[in-house]
């Protein structure tokens, strides 16, 4: 009978039977018979297991953009699946209910092989698979073994995750992982700390480790009025992305009110401008402004000529001025990847 327990990968045991998971930057040691942060690891008799392999509570065909990546394969659409469980307890999640999941209920879920998922994206026309909703390091067997089928039938590979992962976990990512969406929740250690239980530092040393790695990155900060939004957070922000990389976009989306964060209002589109400016003022190339729809910040634009590359209304997208990955107007290259 299939079991969603599987031997983690990337954990060592002490000589008092303690395992310390190696996946996240947590690096929990967890005793004989207890479980780390994340509620879905245990530890049983020196063996560390995972307890959601397979065991998938969301199955859907999504565009792309959605995740959202703008510069990987526009236009398509990528099977994203996930399990129970994060590494994070973000007051302001919009998936709590199945990323706090193990916390407050236990773990559900329906068991179905990496076979299984491979070719229901195949069959739904995807050209990649998404490992999101919740947090894939987590579930990060299960991931791994998904991508390697996939990438044996052709598809591509996307992370969509908070970033926390540890050095080993992004080696074992390198040549299988091709695209992903980092969530950089703020340029705070204190929001991070009392927002998230989590840290800072582990995140940003994860999107230089991707980029480094070869892997295609994106990231996202959602932008809470009167907690991560002032200018000179903004500032430093966009500051440490330029220097990674001044062509990796940078999203910024707009808040609505969710789970135990019901105090901030939506944001302001004027703080989303800011943000944009922000970033371009930085030497960023590409910014854009996420749920604000029908903006011209949804759109791709040449920055050497400014003309449009990829219109965008919502999740969809159409490339209007690329010859290939150039800018048909002026032939500029574009980091866009198709």
């Amino acid at each position: 009978m299939p079991t969603a327990e599987r031997e983690a990968m990337l954990y060592c045991t002490g000589a008092d039977g303690a395992c310390e998971c190696g996946l996240c930057a947590h690096r929990c040691r967890i005793p004989p018979g207890a479980r780390g942060l994340c509620r879905v690891r245990e530890n049983r008799d020196g063996r560390l297991l995972s307890l959601v392999y397979g065991m998938l509570i969301a199955a859907n065909a999504d565009p792309i953009e959605k995740k959202p990546l703008y510069h990987f394969l526009p236009g398509t659409m990528s099977f994203s699946i996930a399990t129970p469980g994060c590494n994070f307890q973000c007051d302001f999640c919009q998936n709590w209910r199945i990323s706090q999941m193990p916390r407050e209920e236990g773990i559900e879920g329906e068991m179905t092989p990496p076979e299984a998922v491979v070719a229901a994206a195949k069959r739904q026309g995807c050209r990649s698979l998404s490992y999101t909703y919740t947090e894939p390091t987590i579930f990060f067997e299960y991931a791994h073994d998904c991508a390697r089928l996939a990438q044996s039938e052709g598809l591509r590979n996307v992370f969509v995750t908070n970033g926390y992962q540890t050095p080993e976990t992004i080696e074992r990512m390198a040549g299988l992982i091709d695209a992903a969406n980092v969530d950089l929740k703020a340029f705070s250690e204190v929001f991070y700390r009392e927002r998230c239980r989590a840290r800072l530092a582990p995140v940003c040393e994860s999107i230089a480790r991707m980029r480094a790695a070869k892997i295609h990155v994106e990231v996202t900060t959602l932008l809470i009025p009167g907690y991560n939004d002032t200018p000179e957070e903004l500032e430093r922000l966009a500051g440490f992305l330029a220097e990674i990389d001044a062509e990796m976009p940078w999203h910024v989306s707009r808040y609505h009110p969710d789970y135990r964060f019901d105090d901030a209002p939506v944001t302001p589109a004027k703080t989303l401008y800011r943000a944009v400016e922000a970033g371009r003022k930085a030497g960023l190339r590409y910014v854009y402004a996420g749920n604000l729809h029908g903006d011209d910040l949804e759109n791709t634009f040449c920055p050497g000529c400014r003309n449009v590359l990829i219109r965008r209304s919502g999740f969809s997208a159409r490339l209007v001025g690329l010859d290939g990955v150039r800018c048909r107007h002026c032939g500029h290259g574009t980091p866009i990847v198709l």
